[in-house]
């Protein structure tokens, strides 16, 4: 890693459904992972891999990638001299309320579903470098919602909510969504789904891309981001997320999104 690679979490209170990460000259790899959010990202230099469900993209600058919530995904620089990108992770609450008034809809929206995974046109990335910029005052973090929201309506569509989980699996996921802290075990969420531990970690690897202990480890790290980002103690969180101490969940939170936690709070 050069000496000028940093990364950055920019949030601001005017736009609290939103949190922009800057990492610049990042040669850090990253696991196969998910976010609670919807992502929006774009490449400021060099190259990199896009691992996702439906196979392997190279970027390069100026592209966009897009990510529902829950959507196993990796980006890792090509070469050892590391890449610059931005990500802008959106509430899905908040945006599922923003979308469903911009397109006046009769019922609340459960779900949004990009048409594409990347997006490489000159105004995609136009739009995208907009969008993943510092916020500095209330109106510019006003005119930031506007611009996502109205961008959204061309390349999103209204979808049902969590259709990448068969509905042989759905039992597993209420009962990974009831669990906060992600203690659930692995048999009891096959039991669930009538199958065996077997076939249940075999069924659940097929349709989200990781195993089930992958998934809810990843869940914990997700939980605890969460926690740091509230300005929780990082002892606390990581007692409260099932850590095995404050240097476990370090390893963990770093593996996942190639950032100290620390730093991450920052």
């Amino acid at each position: 890693m050069t000496s000028t690679s940093h990364q950055r979490m920019h949030r601001h209170p005017e736009m609290p459904w939103a949190e922009l990460r800057v990492s610049v000259h990042n040669s850090s790899c990253y696991l196969l992972h998910t976010h609670a959010e919807y992502s929006i990202g774009i490449v400021d230099e060099g190259n990199a891999l896009f691992q996702h469900s439906h196979g392997t993209e190279a970027l390069e600058t100026g592209n966009v990638v897009l990510l529902e919530p829950h959507t196993a995904h990796a980006c890792n620089p090509v070469h050892e001299t590391g890449w610059s990108y931005r990500m802008l992770y959106v509430d899905a609450t908040w945006l599922h309320q923003a979308m469903a008034q911009h397109w006046a809809l009769n019922e609340p929206l459960k779900a949004l579903a990009f048409r594409q995974r990347t997006l490489r046109d000159t105004a995609s990335s136009q739009h995208a470098d907009h969008l993943c910029q510092p916020v500095g005052s209330a109106n510019d973090a006003a005119t930031r919602a506007g611009a996502l929201v109205n961008w959204l309506s061309q390349i999103a569509h209204p979808s049902i909510l969590n259709d990448h989980t068969p509905a042989d699996l759905w039992p597993a996921w209420q009962l990974l969504q009831a669990d906060t802290n992600v203690r659930t075990s692995v048999q009891a969420m096959a039991t669930a789904c009538h199958m065996s531990a077997s076939q249940f970690i075999r069924r659940f690897t097929v349709a989200h891309g990781m195993t089930p202990g992958h998934f809810m480890r990843n869940q914990r790290v997700n939980r605890a981001r969460e926690m740091i980002g509230q300005g929780s103690h990082l002892a606390d969180v990581a007692h409260a997320t099932g850590f095995a101490d404050q240097a476990h969940l370090q390893r963990m939170f770093k593996a996942h999104h190639a950032i100290t936690p620390g730093r991450y709070a920052r």
